[in-house]
């Protein structure tokens, strides 16, 4: 059944459910009458707040500096925290540094990657007799 064809049952049954009543409509269309009362309730927008222990903005801005620095560019979260826990230095944990990264949308291989060429096929072209022998002509082109 389709999403429109659905739409329009629950439709009829609104309109109609007054004079006809919603119970015999619903039983006729197929329509569950717990669906027809969900929807008919407006939706609730759940907002939470953040944690008390999470990340200030500057906190996070501190993250994201040490982060883009010439020193740690090239590597991964969890060796950064690693070094800067030997110096003495917490700025905040693995998984925190990954939420972080992924929320400015760096949580990639932060190495540089090597990107090859897309490879083409050899082809052979023979533009006169005896010039390309092979053991399969199906896929030679000609000078047509």
């Amino acid at each position: 059944m389709t999403a429109a064809l659905r739409d329009n049952r629950f439709a009829m049954v609104e309109q109609l459910g007054a004079r006809l009543g919603v119970a015999s409509l619903c039983r006729a269309l197929g329509v569950p009458k717990a669906t027809l009362y969900r929807r008919r309730r407006p939706r609730r927008v759940l907002t939470r707040r953040p944690p008390p222990r999470s990340l200030s903005e500057a906190e996070q801005q501190a993250v994201l500096a040490t982060v883009h620095s010439e020193r740690f560019v090239d590597e991964a979260p969890a060796s950064i925290v690693a070094e800067l826990l030997e110096e003495g230095t917490y700025l905040c944990s693995v998984r925190t540094m990954y939420r972080v990264l992924a929320r400015q949308g760096e949580s990639r291989e932060r190495r540089d990657q090597l990107t090859r060429p897309a490879y083409r096929r050899p082809e052979l072209l023979a533009t006169g007799p005896n010039e390309l022998w092979s053991w399969n002509i199906t896929k030679l082109l000609g000078p047509v």
